[in-house]
C-alpha cells in the first residue's frame, strides 16, 4: 500500500507542476528566465519516469495501468521532444536558409500535453471506480 501512496503524491505532484508550467508559459508570454522552464521541465520529466517504474510494479486494473503509464510517458516526454527539436533544428535547419523541424515541436506542444491530460482524466476516473468496487466488495 506504500507505494500507491507514493505515486497518488507524484501524481498529484505531476498535475500541480503541469498546471504551473502551462500557466507560467501561457501568462508570462515566455518572459519567464530559462532556469525556471528548465528545472521545472526537468522535474516533471523525472516524476513521469517515476510514475512509470512505480505502477509498472503495482497490481490493479489493466486499465488504471494503461491510463497511468500514458500519463508517466506523456509527462517524460514533453520536456524530451522539446529538447530534441531545438538539437534538430540546430544539426539540421539552422543557417540553411529556412526551414523548420515540425514534428518534435508539434509532439511537445500539442500531443503529448494532450496525451497528459487525457492519462490524467482516465487515471482520476479509474481510481474512483477501483473505489467503488472495492467499498462494493466490502459490503
Amino acid at each position: 500500500m506504500k507505494m500507491v501512496k507514493i505515486r497518488s503524491i507524484i501524481f498529484a505532484m505531476l498535475i500541480v507542476i503541469f498546471a504551473v508550467l502551462v500557466f507560467l508559459i501561457l501568462g508570462q508570454g515566455g518572459k519567464l528566465p530559462f532556469s525556471v522552464i528548465a528545472g521545472l521541465g526537468i522535474s516533471f520529466a523525472l516524476l513521469g519516469i517515476v510514475l512509470i517504474a512505480l505502477t509498472v510494479r503495482l497490481k490493479e486494473l489493466k486499465t488504471q495501468k494503461i491510463f497511468f503509464i500514458l500519463t508517466g510517458v506523456s509527462a517524460a516526454g514533453i520536456p524530451v521532444c522539446a529538447i530534441l527539436h531545438n538539437v534538430v533544428y540546430a544539426l539540421f535547419f539552422h543557417g540553411k536558409g529556412g526551414g523548420d523541424e515540425a514534428v518534435f515541436f508539434i509532439l511537445a506542444i500539442i500531443m503529448l500535453p494532450a496525451l497528459f491530460v487525457i492519462g490524467t482524466i482516465g487515471s482520476i476516473a479509474t481510481l474512483i471506480y477501483a473505489a467503488k468496487l472495492k467499498t462494493k466488495s466490502e459490503k
